[in-house]
C-alpha cells in the first residue's frame, strides 16, 4: 500500500463506505436530530458562542450533522467533507429540512483551489486532523479562511488515547509523528457490530505540532482546555458518568480524552 501518495483515495473510498452505515445508527440518532435535536455538544457550543448572523466554515463535516446544526441556529454555514456521498447526504438533508447550506467535497489541503472566501469563523472537531499528515500545512489553510477578527474553533479527541491498543491495556503507538497508521478495522465507532471492514491511514499529532502548526500560520491561541470525558461513545470500555458525558473505564477521570482550541486573528 503506497500509503504516502494514496491516503487521500484510500480515505475517501472508506468514509464513502461509512456514510449510509452512520446515517442509520443509532449513535447518529437521525431521528432526534431530524426532529429538531443538535447534534452539537456543550464543549463546543460554550467556545462558538453566538452564531446568529456568522459565517462559517465547517471543516471535516462528514455528512453535516453539526453543519446543518450550526444553520438551525442562524449561522451561515459551509461544509466540507473528503467524501462526495457525505456531502451528497448533507445536501440532501439541508433541503429536507428547509436549510440554506452549502456543501463541498474537497480535501482540506487542496480546498484553497475551490473556495476563496474568509470566514467569522472556522469550525473542526472530534476525530479529524488524524486522516490528515502535516500540521503545518493544515494551519496553513485554517488561517487563509479566518478573516480577520474571526476564528477558529478546534475540538479534538486527545492524543494520549491514541497511543493505546484498542482494548487500552498498552501502549502501542507513539505519541509523536514519526510515521503513517495504516489499519483495517471490523465495524465503525458508530456500529461496532457492522459486518463491514474499511483501511485506513492516519497519524497521531502532539498538541505541539498542532499549537506550532498555528502559531507559524498567524493564528493566536487565545483559549485551550482539556477535558477527561468524550461527549461520545466511540472507544472500547466506556461507562457513562452523565448525559453525554463518557470515560473510559481503565483511566477513569484521571486522564484526557478531549482538547479544544481557540484561535483568532
Amino acid at each position: 500500500m503506497d500509503t504516502n501518495n494514496n491516503y487521500i483515495e484510500i480515505n475517501k473510498k472508506t468514509w464513502n463506505e461509512k456514510v449510509a452505515l452512520h446515517v442509520d445508527s443509532e449513535f447518529y440518532n437521525m431521528k432526534d436530530f431530524l426532529a429538531g435535536e443538535t447534534s452539537l455538544n456543550e464543549i463546543e457550543l460554550n467556545l462558538l458562542g453566538d452564531v446568529r448572523g456568522k459565517k462559517i466554515l465547517h471543516l471535516q463535516c462528514h455528512f453535516g450533522q453539526d453543519t446543518l446544526s450550526l444553520a438551525r441556529m442562524g449561522a451561515d454555514v459551509t461544509g466540507v467533507d473528503l467524501s462526495d456521498k457525505a456531502v451528497e447526504k448533507g445536501s440532501e438533508l439541508a433541503q429536507q429540512l428547509g436549510l440554506d447550506v452549502r456543501f463541498i467535497c474537497s480535501d482540506v489541503y487542496q480546498l484553497p483551489e475551490v473556495l476563496e472566501e474568509q470566514f467569522d469563523i472556522v469550525y473542526t472537531s472530534y476525530g479529524v486532523i488524524g486522516w490528515l499528515p502535516d500540521m503545518n500545512k493544515w494551519a496553513e489553510v485554517v488561517s487563509k479562511f479566518v478573516k480577520p477578527g474571526g476564528k477558529f474553533v478546534f475540538v479534538e479527541f486527545h492524543p494520549f488515547i491514541w497511543m493505546y491498543d484498542y482494548g487500552f491495556t498498552k501502549i502501542e503507538y507513539s505519541y509523536f509523528n514519526i510515521e503513517p497508521i495504516v489499519e483495517t478495522e471490523t465495524g465503525t465507532y458508530a456500529d461496532k457490530t457492522a459486518d463491514a471492514e474499511f483501511g485506513s491511514v492516519s497519524w497521531n499529532h502532539s498538541i505541539a505540532d498542532v499549537v506550532q502548526g498555528l502559531v507559524n500560520n498567524q493564528l493566536q491561541i487565545k483559549a485551550f482546555e482539556e477535558h477527561n470525558y468524550s461527549p461520545y461513545p466511540c472507544f472500547n470500555q466506556v461507562v457513562e458518568i452523565a448525559p453525554k458525558k463518557y470515560q473510559i473505564k481503565p483511566f477513569g477521570d484521571k486522564a484526557p480524552l478531549v482538547y479544544a482550541i481557540v484561535a483568532g486573528k
